[in-house]
This record gives C-alpha cells, sequence and structure tokens, in this order.
C-alpha cells in the first residue's frame, strides 16, 4: 500500500506485519505527543493533575490514531512540531543562561 501522504506510514507498513500496525503508530504517536505537550504546553501541576492530563492524551491519540492507519502524516507532524518546539526551548534556554544579560541602556 502506497501513500502519497506520509513517509512514516510507508516505513512502517513495509517493515511491519499488518496486526501490528496499529500499535505501533500508538506507541509512537503518544511518545511524540507526550514530548511535544511538555515541550510546548506543560506548566507545574500536582501529580494527580499531571496524570489526568497524559491519560487524556492516551485516549485522544486513540482517536487521532485513525488518521494514522489511514495514512495521513499525523507521525510526521507530530516529529516536525517535536523538532520546532526542541529547537525554541534550546534557544530559550541559552538566552536564559546566566552571563546572556543585555547591557542596560
Amino acid at each position: 500500500m502506497v501513500s502519497d501522504f506520509s513517509f512514516i506510514f510507508d516505513l512502517v507498513v513495509n517493515y511491519q506485519d499488518s496486526v501490528n500496525v496499529y500499535w505501533v503508530f500508538y506507541v509512537l504517536n503518544l511518545a511524540f505527543a507526550a514530548v511535544a505537550y511538555k515541550l510546548g504546553f506543560a506548566r507545574k501541576l500536582p501529580v494527580l493533575k499531571s496524570v489526568l492530563v497524559y491519560v487524556m492524551l492516551a485516549v485522544g491519540m486513540l482517536v487521532l490514531n485513525l488518521f494514522s492507519i489511514v495514512g495521513y502524516p499525523v507521525t510526521d507532524s507530530l516529529i516536525v512540531i517535536c523538532l520546532i518546539l526542541g529547537i525554541y526551548r534550546y534557544r530559550l534556554h541559552l538566552q536564559r543562561k546566566p552571563g546572556n544579560e543585555k547591557p542596560a541602556n
């Protein structure tokens, strides 16, 4: 099966048996969504609220995973989101590093 949209879909379908494709995509999508949430949107929350957020993320990925199975580039998009947010957080870290203060005018 060839998809015009998703490189990851083609890679997984060609190298995995069809029984495990759903769960391979689920684990990939859940991992990348959790990283994207942590890099871009996470705040300091109490433990139970954090657990609730990640449980709801896992439930939402069950539905979103259906789009990956159809061949839409959900996993590819999550990879790009994680890369962009990672670069943003790294640059923010470098900017906030001690010794990088801008001189006062």
